[in-house]
């Protein structure tokens, strides 16, 4: 019975050709499609391996999109009805006075609790705190390390920056150095977080000391 050996041998040359001596060759790759996956773009329809089918055809498919964008206005659906009032559109628009309206008439839904500004740290401290520092100080570590441009303090110029205008800041970005993190946080992490920066704006408290009203000086 020679097919053993003969097997043996084969199999052994094909581990040898695999390694290979370049180190930053991947060897002979028996699976193409597993070690090179297609990169794939959302609403964009590539259509069948034109190994199967033809160039044309295979052509047309491509730009031929398989999912569709929602229409303008949509809003998703929410199986939880405590929770549709996050789906609605957010009503102030990306200009000045919309910064203005939000920060006089914009009031948070979410109650601030131990609970919700725990959770707004979290969010805080994985989407916030580089930029604007542990305890809101404007000194994260891309503005000392990265020579970024330095937040003002939320103890300090931002002390008593309203939650409507937090929000709204979440929602846009702010000047050139802030982005907006719509894409990133839904309506109710922003309300997290925007509680989170007024537990720092108190000094790390739920609410903030009353201020002492100065005495009249004698006369």
């Amino acid at each position: 019975m020679r097919t053993t050996p003969t097997l043996t041998l084969l199999a052994g040359l094909a581990i040898l050709a695999s390694c290979g001596g370049d180190p930053n060759s991947p060897g002979v790759e028996y699976m193409p499609d597993m070690y090179r996956s297609p990169a794939i773009e959302a609403y964009v329809d590539y259509g069948q391996d034109p190994y199967h089918l033809s160039e044309e055809l295979a052509r047309e498919q491509r730009n031929r999109p398989s999912a569709r964008k929602p229409a303008a206005g949509t809003i998703p659906f929410s199986e939880d009805p405590a929770k549709a009032q996050f789906r609605m559109p957010y009503p102030y628009p990306n200009t000045t006075e919309g910064y203005e309206a939000a920060g006089a008439q914009l009031k948070s839904p979410v109650p601030m609790t131990e609970a919700t500004v725990a959770k707004g740290k979290e969010i805080y401290g994985k989407f916030c705190q580089h930029c604007h520092g542990e305890k809101g100080e404007g000194d994260g570590g891309v503005v000392k390390n990265g020579n970024y441009p330095q937040p003002p303090s939320y103890t300090g110029p931002l002390k008593d920056l309203p939650e409507g205008k937090i929000f709204h800041s979440l929602v846009y970005g702010k000047n050139i150095a802030m982005g907006s993190h719509a894409s990133q946080l839904d309506k109710e992490e922003r309300w997290m977080v925007t509680h989170y920066v007024q537990f720092l704006q108190n000094g790390g408290k739920m609410t903030r000391e009353p201020v002492a009203e100065a005495a009249p000086e004698a006369k």
